[in-house]
């Protein structure tokens, strides 16, 4: 066969149009995309016939079929949402480029019916005047905290550099050396505080700070002293770092606040659920903080948000702060933590109801029970892998507890017939994209990150790979 024989093979625009399949696609998409998508298909195959060695012809098809199937794969692929569900298969529970912590099933049902209605976002419906976005948040966050007061701003970064733009402009603030952390994406504590309009004094040493080296630099020009919780890693061995209590004390006698940002923001003591201590807000306000900054989407497993809480006389001056417009948050984040924060009202209800905190407190016995379903459903409908079941551990993630390894069952699969890698990236592929970790040239599957309902979305990923052309 010569090339010409080959394109005059090629099916006109039409004829592919008339496909049934073609039909069924346009019903969800946009005849001219769809249009589109078969010119370019026919122009790219077109190309290829030409550029292919007349030796090869004979090895050339053109199969309606295939066409129709690349055709339809590219307008799917190209009119996706960018931003769209992944099955996270490596047992990072808050993993960051994964979109962190699982909003609740019950936080989804009234963040829909808030969000697709008008809402009392800034309307008092007692006054029938204009109300504060704030107002919603706040009574159940002191409820919970204790505090005198709260706002909340798009992130716990957001929440430092307010409160630092608002008490310490162009004034000093305190921090041990030690605690000059990078939050990820390589913002660090220095630059935020620049940003705020704080001018930074370092005090102690990487390892160990004392109680005169923030006594010695306290002066006239010192607005606060920051204590920053370093939640993302652990200085062992010969270290020392003052508790919030004794800078509390110290503060006092110089009539100046103490601002501690504790990163991730639990409101339940983890550690006797068997998880690594990490300071709650309720015990950082006690203890004497002036101000306390967490995030929203961390331990907290809400939204994204930076939430302040603490002294009034101190918020107050931050609601007023023109930073606050730009740093505020939409209703649909205002909803969901909300939503979030009443479930913390009854700890059963949030341990039960709050998929960070589920995940993490999640019982060794009910994890192998469950990785022996997907175990089970794969060794039944998958022949072409070497499956195995072991345990291994998972890990909190979001900059939380870094030497905290969680027990939990891991899946093991190893391809007969593909590199370790070309099964990662397959799975990668799949819709949805099934994330996965590789350790010893093997894919490892995690059952605690896994929703049971996405099982058999695995499992059908994984016979695709076995059965790909």
């Amino acid at each position: 066969m010569n090339k010409r024989d080959l394109l005059i093979k090629l099916p006109k625009v039409d004829d592919i149009l008339n496909d049934i399949r073609i039909q069924e696609i346009m019903e969800k998409f946009p005849r001219v995309t769809v249009v589109d998508a078969i010119r370019c298909k026919i122009d790219e195959t077109r190309k290829l016939i030409l550029n292919t060695s007349n030796d090869n012809l004979d090895k050339f098809e053109i199969d309606l079929n295939i066409l129709v199937d690349d055709i339809i794969g590219v307008i799917e692929k190209e009119n996706q949402m960018k931003l769209r569900k992944v099955i996270n298969a490596t047992g990072v529970v808050l993993h960051t480029n994964l979109g962190r912590a699982l909003i609740s099933e019950k936080v989804l049902k009234d963040l829909s019916e808030v969000a697709s209605n008008y809402s009392t976002l800034e309307f008092d419906i007692d006054t029938g005047k204009r109300g504060s976005r704030y107002s919603h948040v706040e009574e159940v966050i002191c409820k919970l905290t204790g505090a005198e007061s709260a706002l909340v701003v798009n992130n716990n970064a957001a929440a430092v550099l307010l409160v630092l733009n608002t008490i310490a402009k162009d004034k000093e603030v305190i921090v041990s050396r030690g605690q000059l952390v990078e939050i990820g994406g390589s913002f660090r504590v220095p630059e935020v505080m620049l940003q705020g309009g704080a001018i930074l004094k370092e005090v102690g040493t990487t390892n160990k700070t004392h109680l005169f080296d923030y006594e010695n630099n306290i002066n006239e020009e010192t607005a606060a002293i920051l204590k920053v919780h370093t939640s993302n890693y652990k200085v062992l061995g010969f270290s020392k770092e003052i508790e919030i209590e004794e800078l509390c004390l110290l503060a006092k006698k110089f009539d100046i606040p103490v601002i501690e940002d504790i990163g991730s923001g639990t409101l339940i003591d983890l550690s006797k659920y068997g998880l690594t201590y990490e300071p709650t807000v309720l015990e950082s306000l006690s203890k004497g903080a002036d101000i306390v900054t967490f995030s929203g989407d961390k331990l907290l497993g809400g939204p994204q948000a930076g939430v302040i809480v603490g002294k009034k006389i101190y918020i107050d001056k931050m609601k007023k702060n023109q930073l606050t417009r730009a740093l505020r948050v939409d209703k649909m984040t205002l909803i969901a933590l909300e939503a979030t924060l009443r479930l913390y009202l009854d700890e059963n209800q949030a341990l039960n109801n709050i998929p960070t905190l589920r995940m993490l407190t999640m019982d060794k016995e009910k994890i192998r029970e469950k990785a022996m379903v997907l175990y089970d459903k794969i060794i039944k409908e998958v022949s072409k892998f070497i499956v195995e079941f072991t345990e291994g551990y998972s890990q909190v993630g979001g900059g939380a507890m870094p030497l905290t390894n969680l027990p939990t069952f891991l899946i093991s699969l190893k391809s007969s017939d593909l590199s370790t890698k070309k099964t990662e990236e397959l799975l990668r592929y799949n819709d949805p994209a099934i994330i996965t970790r590789i350790n010893d040239d093997k894919v490892l599957l995690d059952v605690r990150t896994i929703k049971e309902n996405d099982f058999d979305i695995i499992v059908k990923a994984l016979r695709a790979i076995e059965n790909r052309r």
